[in-house]
């Protein structure tokens, strides 16, 4: 098989166009191309004068047309940089594939228990399950389709279901997100991660895009998938179980309770992946208690940035490029500053064609997040606009960057109005640290509303000096990013956890049989990252068995 790269073209092609490219790259008919199919495709946008789409393709020629080829690999026209007759071929060596280790003893006298159904949970819950071992899965949230009912009800009307929300649930927070999969992980599991996500229903594009993403909607059928391969394999799938309480005898793990509703039970089990997602403050104030190693972790606090997607496109691609008709997908952006006094402050979690959403947990808070559907064909693009803590910040202690976040999400509470409604201001009124009267270009879409006020007051001063140091930085870097009418809505505290449960080889330093994984233990920082520690703990405890 040959690897065709560096194919720069002015649209996104159809196959047969792009096999007819292929074909005049290798000098060979359109019909000598047995396979053919996308490896990688990406926009060059550093000109605006001449977007282009940049592909790299594999394909598998007829034996005949691959000898008068030959094996030796063609050159880039350096005098032709933006057509296609820059591309490079070469032979493709396709990476050895993951396969989950072979497990000897698969019966075990009590299962694993995997705490999560976010994308460290299922992950490890699938691997176990189709390598023989069968775990109880608990997830303290609702399945998919009960809990968008309880999220759309408190998007409407300010109701919050403190067991059922953006939070906790089916899938984990990144259900109700932009289901980005950009990771700077280079792993093996990430590509059995991607492929394990189209069968259970993700866009294939997520196999070869450079910034792949599933969007909410089509993310919701995809752990629905999940979930229903589990229980086909014999896992047992509790919903409404929170993990409450457990039982350490000798630096062991014995035993853990579990609360359902009003009942609590206790469950046997020498083995605990506990994936908790980043907001189970009750599940690290217990873990606390009961002596497990945490320590204090740094992490963002602010705002969400919200604008005009057309004036974001504009800026990333070009009068040319958006004038073309060509439809370039929804721009994003990523930026970060570093400021003197050694803070950053860098953009995150970007939702092109998104709205903010309201994402609390705990009645009397407000907390913000972003979400986009799979087709980004919203109005607006948001993201969020934060700056470094760390523990110095905080006390120093396992729990004070929780402590200092539930402050802020109350101040925020309260300054919205007290019904969950969210602290706004227009990034104009925010350098001039005046309170904002009503919005300008730019409609927030947070729900239940927006309150405007200065969020100087809701702040601490210095995030608030940080975001007004960076905005002007990132304005040179895009255009219009800190527009008058941009609209910031505070507060965003949970993108990344606080607390770090400590561990050895993906097990808790001084309890043996806890296998702490993903964003919440403060292992990850996103889908693929959380479900290739979910992976990679699963692994660990196979190879206790």
């Amino acid at each position: 098989m040959l690897k065709l790269s560096d194919i720069r073209l002015k649209a996104r092609c159809d196959e047969r166009t792009l096999r007819q490219t292929a074909a005049g790259i290798l000098s060979v008919s359109a019909g000598a191309i047995k396979d053919m199919k996308i490896h990688r495709l990406s926009i060059d946008a550093r000109r605006k004068s001449d977007v282009r789409f940049v592909y790299t393709l594999l394909v598998d020629l007829d034996m005949e047309e691959g000898r008068c080829l030959g094996t030796e690999a063609r050159k880039p026209k350096a005098s032709k940089a933006f057509s296609q007759d820059s591309a490079c071929v070469s032979n493709y060596i396709p990476p050895e594939p993951y396969t989950f280790p072979e497990i000897k003893a698969k019966t075990l006298e009590n299962p694993p228990v995997i705490v999560g159904m976010g994308p460290a949970g299922l992950f490890a819950a699938l691997c176990l399950a189709e390598a023989g071992i069968k775990s109880v899965v608990l997830e303290r949230g609702a399945p998919v389709s009960d809990r968008i009912k309880s999220v759309v009800h408190f998007w409407e009307a300010g109701v919050l279901d403190e067991s059922s929300n953006v939070q906790f649930g089916e899938g984990g927070a990144g259900t109700f997100s932009d289901g980005k999969l950009t990771t700077s992980l280079n792993d093996m599991r990430i590509r059995y991660v991607l492929e394990r996500l189209v069968a259970f229903g993700a866009p294939d594009d997520i196999l070869y895009l450079a910034k792949p993403h599933i969007g909410t909607d089509r993310l919701r059928d995809v752990v629905i998938g999940m979930r229903k391969r589990l229980i086909e394999l014999g896992c047992a799938v509790k919903f409404g179980h929170r993990l409450a309480d457990l039982e350490i005898d000798g630096g062991k793990l014995r035993s853990i309770s579990v609360s359902e509703g009003l009942r609590q039970y206790s469950m046997a089990t020498d083995t605990l992946i506990l994936a908790p997602g980043n907001s189970s403050r009750d599940t690290f104030e217990m873990l606390y208690n009961r002596g497990v190693a945490l320590s204090p972790k740094s992490f963002s606090l602010g705002v969400r940035i919200e604008h005009l997607q057309s004036a974001i496109d504009m800026t990333q691609y070009g009068a040319h490029a958006i004038s073309s008709g060509i439809g370039f997908p929804a721009s994003d952006y990523k930026l970060v500053a570093h400021l003197d006094n050694g803070r950053s402050v860098y953009t995150f979690c970007v939702c092109p064609g998104g709205q903010v959403v309201a994402a609390a947990s705990e009645s009397g808070g407000v907390v913000t997040n972003g979400m986009s559907h799979y087709a980004r064909d919203g109005e607006n693009i948001n993201g969020a606009l934060l700056c470094s803590v760390t523990p110095d910040d905080f006390g120093n202690t396992p729990l004070g960057g929780i402590a200092l976040q539930r402050k802020l999400e109350r101040a925020a509470f309260k300054v919205g109005g007290g019904n969950h409604c969210a602290p706004a201001q227009l990034v104009c009124d925010f350098l001039e640290k005046r309170a904002s009267r009503g919005q300008g270009q730019v409609a927030p879409t947070y729900l239940p509303g927006v309150k405007y006020c200065n969020l100087w007051d809701v702040l601490p001063e210095f995030i608030c000096d940080a975001l007004a140091e960076a905005l002007p930085q990132f304005e040179r870097k895009i255009s219009g990013f800190a527009h008058p009418d941009a609209v910031l809505t505070a507060v965003e505290t949970r993108s990344s956890s606080p607390v770090r449960i400590e561990r050895d080889c993906f097990e808790s330093v001084n309890v043996k049989g806890l296998f702490p994984c993903g964003e919440g233990a403060g292992y990850a920082g996103g889908i693929m990252s959380a479900a290739v520690d979910g992976i990679r703990c699963a692994e660990a405890v196979m190879i206790k068995q």
